[in-house]
C-alpha cells in the first residue's frame, strides 16, 4: 500500500473572498494583451463545471478514509465551491464584454460527459490528474510576476488567490486515489494514472486551444500570425507551458506524490490579503 505523504501540519484553509463586484474589466485585461486574456478567459469558463466534477469525484470515495483526510476533502470541497462562484462572477465579465461562450460551455460538457458510465475510480484518476494541472500552473502564476503583469488588480488578485487555494489543497485528490487504490498493485495504479494523464493532457490542452482560439476569432484575429502568438505566449514567453513540463513529467515518477515538492512558501505570497476571508470553522481548526 502506497502512502500519502502530505505534511502533517498542513491546514486547507477556505478563504470566503469576493473579487470585482462592483469593478468593470477592460476588454483585454491582462496587459492590453488579447492572448494572454485569452487564455485565462477560456480556462475560466471551464472551472464552474470542471471543480463540480472535482468535488464529486473525490467525495465518491470519502467514506472510509482516515480523519484527518476526510477533513482535507471538506476543506478540500468549500475551496472548490468558493472558487466556482467567484469565476462564475468572472465569467460574467467575459460575456458582458460581448463574447459569445456558449461554444466553450458546451465543449466543457461534452468533455465531462466522456466519463458517464465510468466506474467512479476512473472520475477520480482524471481529477486527479487534472488537479496536478492546476496545481503546477498556480506555481508557476505566483512564482513568477510577469504572469500577470499589467493585469487589473481585481482580476489579478482573483487568479493569484484561486492558486494559492490550489497549491493548498494540492494533495487531496491523490492522497484519496491512494487511499481508494489501497489495496492495487503498484503497476496496476502507476499504468492506470499514467495512461490517464496523458489522455487528459490531450484533452487539456486541445481544449484550451480551442478556447482560446473560439476567443480571439471573435475579436477578428486568426491566422498563422496569432498561431504564432500562441506558441510563443505558452513556450516562450512567458513560456508557461514550457516552464511547468518537467513538474508534468515528475507525475509518472515512481512515487511521485503532489507534496514531494513543498511550495508553500508561495501561499504565504497572496494569503495575508485574504486572512480576514478565513471561514470560521477554519479558524478553529
Amino acid at each position: 500500500m502506497a502512502k500519502a505523504i502530505t505534511p502533517a501540519d498542513l491546514t486547507i484553509t477556505p478563504r470566503d473572498v469576493r473579487f470585482g463586484r462592483d469593478a468593470r474589466l477592460r476588454r483585454y485585461w491582462l496587459n492590453d494583451d488579447p492572448v494572454a486574456t485569452a487564455f485565462y478567459n477560456a480556462l475560466s469558463v471551464t472551472f464552474p463545471r470542471g471543480e463540480a466534477f472535482f468535488c464529486d469525484s473525490v467525495k465518491a470515495f470519502r467514506d472510509g478514509t482516515p480523519p484527518k483526510l476526510q477533513g482535507e476533502i471538506r476543506a478540500f470541497v468549500k475551496q472548490e465551491v468558493i472558487h466556482s462562484r467567484e469565476h462564475v462572477a468572472f465569467n460574467r465579465h467575459v460575456t458582458e464584454q460581448g463574447y459569445d461562450t456558449s461554444r466553450l460551455e458546451r465543449d466543457v460538457v461534452a468533455q465531462l460527459a466522456l466519463t458517464d458510465g465510468r466506474p467512479a475510480i476512473a472520475r477520480l484518476a482524471a481529477t486527479t490528474a487534472l488537479e496536478h494541472f492546476t496545481a503546477i500552473l498556480a506555481h508557476a502564476l505566483i512564482a513568477d510576476p510577469r504572469h500577470l503583469a499589467g493585469g487589473d488588480r481585481e482580476a489579478a488578485r482573483l487568479w493569484l488567490w484561486h492558486a494559492a487555494e490550489e497549491i493548498e489543497h494540492k494533495g487531496v485528490a491523490y492522497d484519496t486515489w491512494l487511499h481508494a487504490t489501497r489495496d492495487w498493485p503498484r503497476f496496476k495504479r502507476w499504468r492506470i494514472k499514467a495512461l490517464v494523464m496523458l489522455i487528459t493532457t490531450g484533452r487539456f490542452v486541445n481544449g484550451r486551444r480551442r478556447g482560446m482560439l473560439d476567443l480571439l476569432r471573435q475579436d477578428g484575429l486568426t491566422g498563422p500570425r496569432i498561431w504564432w502568438r500562441l506558441f510563443h505566449y505558452a513556450l516562450v514567453r512567458p513560456g508557461m507551458a514550457r516552464k511547468v513540463a518537467g513538474a508534468w513529467l515528475s507525475y509518472f515518477l515512481p512515487g511521485f506524490h503532489p507534496w514531494k515538492h513543498d511550495d508553500r512558501a508561495l501561499i504565504g505570497l497572496a494569503e495575508s490579503d485574504y486572512a480576514d476571508a478565513v471561514m470560521p470553522e477554519a479558524r478553529a481548526a
